[in-house]
């Protein structure tokens, strides 16, 4: 019954849009070669910060990577500290909300970032993760959203955003964003380098929000993400000239540790 609701519930959004956990889609804007570029400078911190993230962003996950297996490993602990994993192809990782028993085939859309990504949120604001994770907050849908898969679709979401893609085409180039949001993100990131993880958090928890304002099921989660990042791109755009941090953001505020 599941996998029908997996297979029928896939919708293209904006012109382009990434397949991720066999039927969530991701928000994204369809990127035109011709879109003007914001027009501005990169200081060499903010350069230097880019260059990092994009090169984190372009690693795949690799089951047969030992740091990956073991980041793998790291996540189930911090998830469920009391239940011992029995491996890391296993039934034990549905509970998480992976599609299946072997999590790596749902990080092709998010890469190797996307498990980093959870475990910051695992490790730095532990009560909000498990919140999200065993849905304890709220009035929650007969038909909830998988959270681990969720999680790979909102880092796929946050990069096509910020434009953060980088151009391997050619080697060691830096791409600056191209959208204005994405433009204004990278203050933030020169003065936190874990700025990206951290926006993460914060969308997690504002998608979990929007879910329960609207009173979602699974088929509506498209129509939530569009709902989070239209929040999210406001925050970023209205009040840029108000906040110096992320930790600024209204949304910031549903986190807690």
């Amino acid at each position: 019954m599941f996998s029908d609701i997996l297979a029928c519930c896939a919708e293209v959004v904006a012109g382009s849009a990434a397949w991720l956990g066999r039927g969530l889609s991701c928000v994204c804007a369809q990127r035109r070669e011709n879109d003007a570029r914001p027009s501005f400078d990169l200081t060499p911190a903010q350069e230097e910060c880019l260059q990092r993230l994009q090169s984190r962003i372009d690693v795949a996950y690799d089951s047969s990577v030992p740091e990956h297996q073991e980041a793998l490993r790291a996540l189930w602990n911090a998830a469920f500290p009391e239940e011992e994993l029995r491996g890391l192809i296993s039934e034990q990782w549905k509970d998480m909300g992976w599609q299946g028993k072997d999590p790596s085939t749902d990080f092709r859309g998010g890469g190797f970032i996307s498990l980093e990504n959870l475990l910051f949120f695992a490790k730095n604001f532990p009560k909000s993760f498990q919140d999200l994770l065993r849905k304890q907050e709220g009035d929650r849908s007969v038909w909830e959203y998988p959270f681990a898969v969720a999680g790979v679709n909102i880092t796929f979401m946050l990069i096509q955003m910020l434009d953060l893609e980088s151009d391997n085409s050619v080697f060691n180039c830096t791409v600056k964003p191209r959208t204005l949001v994405g433009a204004n993100f990278l203050k933030f990131l020169a003065e936190n380098e874990s700025a990206f993880d951290l926006l993460y958090c914060i969308t997690f928890k504002l998608m979990d929000q929007q879910w329960l304002n609207m009173r979602a099921s699974y088929m509506d989660f498209n129509t939530v993400m569009k709902s989070t990042r239209r929040q999210l791109e406001k925050e970023l755009l209205e009040l840029l000239e108000d906040i110096t941090r992320l930790e600024d953001l209204p949304s910031y505020g549903l986190l807690t540790r």
